[in-house]
């Protein structure tokens, strides 16, 4: 009865002859792993901007402004946004390791391609078919381990896997401020890609499959079908609504976050460190909130989230002296990037097993439009020369957007989880 498809020798490699439970061992550190390159790469273009603008170019020849800039961060995010519309289907119908397999090859190698790029014409375009399979490893790795995970851990299992994501920012920024001004922006691009050289053979080797089989009334179903059936169409779109916010904010810093300081006043380095020091935060906060959505509920610590992100946002317009700016930013990325997870780890809790990959990766690329709008917004602030303080006035507002859309969700259905 069951119409998820039985994995096989050939799908799963040689971790089949361990068992089971040996293999699903292996699926949170792998997936861990896809997600950490994800946030290295999707971070790195904000680490390289402050090199490839023209105020500090080295190559006169790209000519970029702000306003380029923004548009081919959004560019290789259109790309991101397709794949993860499409992947979740495809990853329910035909199963997720090949799909993690695929999109970490993919991606990993026009990553390299960026570093050979001659002008910005090439290096949008680099961006935009990278984009392309890299939209699909969050939806696949987060479908993953929501399969193998108990349900009562599902939160903390969830954040933990994203902790992978601004892990990956952290080392960008790392390596942004000592590989630069060492060897170039390309090498940013060259580092992002060699850990694939590890990563394919390991999951080509270890990784099983982990899609549950199912016999009720959904599984039967086309997968995006589910997504509004049972009077779920309210659900859906609140979901969608509050994940355009919730990425708009993850990517709007990301990206200008350094240019913001700077235009506040801030040197190169010090900007780049408190990059470094909001994705650090993003670490801490996405191990707390886990726990405390298993514990409090899932409804009640997402809003919680996004209230207390709109509010560190807002003090982040005060300037403050030495090690304070770097006090102020932390607690920021505590609860700014954690808003986000919050709202997959809800989105998996309130949809069926044979459509979970599909509602997460809607989810993620519906919302990637706040992701392109998140660097747009910034752009044109720091365009206009209003992004310092702003700007982080106009992100505060977004962020308790956010916390109003995670209550319509609440409203919407009747949810054993809120």
């Amino acid at each position: 009865m069951a119409t998820t498809p039985t994995p096989s020798p050939t799908d799963s490699g040689p971790a089949t002859r361990e068992s089971a439970p040996a293999r699903s061992r292996w699926v949170a550190p792998l997936c861990w792993a896809a997600v950490a390159l994800e946030g290295f790469d999707l971070v790195v273009l904000g680490v390289v901007l402050g090199v490839v603008l023209p105020t500090r170019l080295r190559n006169p020849t790209w000519g970029l402004t702000p306003g380029t800039a923004a548009v081919i961060s959004s560019t290789g995010l259109v790309g991101v946004m397709v794949d993860a519309l499409a992947i979740g289907p495809l990853t329910d119908r035909f199963g997720r390791r090949r799909m993690l397999l695929g999109t970490v090859v993919a991606f990993s190698l026009l990553t390299l391609a960026c570093a050979f790029a001659t002008g910005p014409l090439v290096f949008g375009v680099l961006r935009f078919v990278a984009g392309l399979p890299l939209g699909g490893v969050l939806p696949v790795a987060l479908a993953m381990v929501n399969d193998v995970a108990r349900s009562a851990k599902s939160g903390r299992a969830t954040t933990t896997l994203m902790t992978g994501y601004h892990v990956g920012a952290v080392l960008t920024a790392l390596f942004g401020i000592v590989v630069i001004p060492a060897l170039g922006w390309q090498a940013m691009f060259v580092l992002g890609a060699l850990p694939a050289l590890v990563l394919v053979p390991l999951i080509a080797a270890r990784l099983p499959e982990s899609m549950p089989e199912t016999s009720d009334a959904d599984g039967r179903q086309n997968p995006v079908a589910v997504l509004f059936r049972k009077g779920r169409v309210g659900v859906t779109i609140a979901f969608w609504i509050t994940s355009f916010m919730g990425l708009l904010l993850v990517y709007g810093l990301n990206t200008w976050l350094p240019e913001i300081m700077r235009a506040a006043g801030y040197q190169l380095g010090t900007s780049l460190a408190l990059l470094l020091t909001l994705n650090a935060g993003a670490v801490v906060g996405m191990l707390i909130a886990g726990r405390v959505a298993d514990r409090v509920g899932i409804r009640a610590a997402t809003i919680a989230w996004f209230v207390a992100a709109a509010v560190f946002l807002a003090l982040l317009s005060v300037k403050l002296p030495g090690v304070g700016v770097f006090v102020s930013v932390l607690p920021a990325g505590m609860f700014v990037f954690s808003t986000q997870v919050l709202v997959y780890v809800y989105i998996s809790r309130r949809y069926p097993a044979a459509a979970r990959a599909t509602a997460l990766g809607t989810l993620s690329g519906v919302g990637r439009l706040g992701a392109i709008t998140g660097p747009l917004m910034g752009g044109a602030l720091l365009g206009a020369g209003v992004a310092y303080p702003w700007g982080f006035f106009a992100f505060a507002v977004v962020s308790g957007l956010g916390a109003i859309c995670v209550s319509l969700v609440g409203r919407a259905s009747a949810n054993r989880d809120g």
